[in-house]
């Protein structure tokens, strides 16, 4: 048999640093929702493990045993499988594509032949790959192991643009200018896109400003996706460099994602659902 599992891309609508603890790690406190684009991760039983990929993003990384899916494959254990990576996803985009490739294997070597997830592999594995195994929209607290659900979400759509750059996670971290930053604000229902975006707006992503300096296209990718008809928020998601717009409908984030598309042909560009 073969068992298949999504990698949704992981989208920060928001994302506030708000201390830092003695060993390094940064506090965050953060609203994590998906989209309906992502990798996805195959296995089936095998004479010993083994890891493939293809996509149009399989060419940056390597097969070799500390890539994040062999890795989540150790930390699972039991017999061993042939797996295969489809990577649709830029690498080193902040919106998730590592640790929800770390995730789906965990849960696609469980569907394969009901193994249990070991206790704490997730956070053993990486701060955001919790998140991406519990795989719903949540306030993400903490170095990413307190996950709170959201109040119930709103449809809306989204426009994914990454100006086809990666920015390494650690120097991002690395030029903050304060690490004290306040929380969230109180979390609400929300009656619709325009109202989300209007509390999204009271919010913040404390990555952003120390990510433009490192990669001032970023700044380019956002300013794209404000200028688009019915854009109600754009933001970088994560460390970035993938900026992402919210709209009120998928006709109207595929409109954007077109007008963006035929002036940048070389980014990375796609409308997508954010999941509920």
């Amino acid at each position: 048999m073969t068992a298949r599992a999504f990698a949704p891309a992981k989208i920060n609508l928001a994302l506030h640093v708000t201390g830092r603890r003695a060993d390094g790690y940064h506090l965050l406190d953060s609203i994590v929702v998906f989209a309906d684009v992502g990798d996805t991760v195959t296995a089936s039983p095998a004479a010993e493990w083994s890891l493939t990929m293809d996509g149009p993003f399989a060419a940056g990384l390597d097969t070799s045993g500390d890539n994040l899916v062999l890795r989540a494959a150790r930390v699972m254990g039991g017999a061993p499988a042939a797996l295969h990576l489809d990577k649709r996803l830029p690498l080193a985009s902040g919106i998730g594509g590592g640790s929800g490739d770390a995730a789906a294997t965990l849960r696609v070597l469980g569907a394969l032949d009901g193994r249990a997830l070991p206790n704490d592999a997730a956070a053993a594995l990486g701060a955001d790959v919790p998140v991406c195994l519990a795989g719903r929209p949540a306030r993400m607290r903490g170095i990413g192991e307190r996950l709170d659900p959201l109040p119930e979400l709103p449809q809306a759509a989204l426009c994914l643009v990454n100006p086809g750059i990666a920015v390494p996670t650690p120097a991002v971290f690395s030029a903050l200018d304060r690490r004290d930053g306040t929380p969230l604000p109180d979390l609400r229902a929300w009656r619709d896109a325009d109202d989300l975006a209007a509390w999204l707006g009271t919010c913040r992503n404390d990555l952003e400003p120390p990510a433009l300096g490192i990669a001032p296209q970023i700044g380019a990718a956002l300013a794209a996706l404000r200028a688009t008809p019915r854009c109600r928020i754009a933001r970088m998601s994560g460390s970035g460099a993938t900026c992402f717009a919210l709209y009120p409908t998928r006709p109207e984030a595929e409109q954007a994602a077109a007008a963006i598309r035929r002036d940048r042909p070389d980014w990375w560009v796609v409308a997508a659902n954010m999941l509920r």
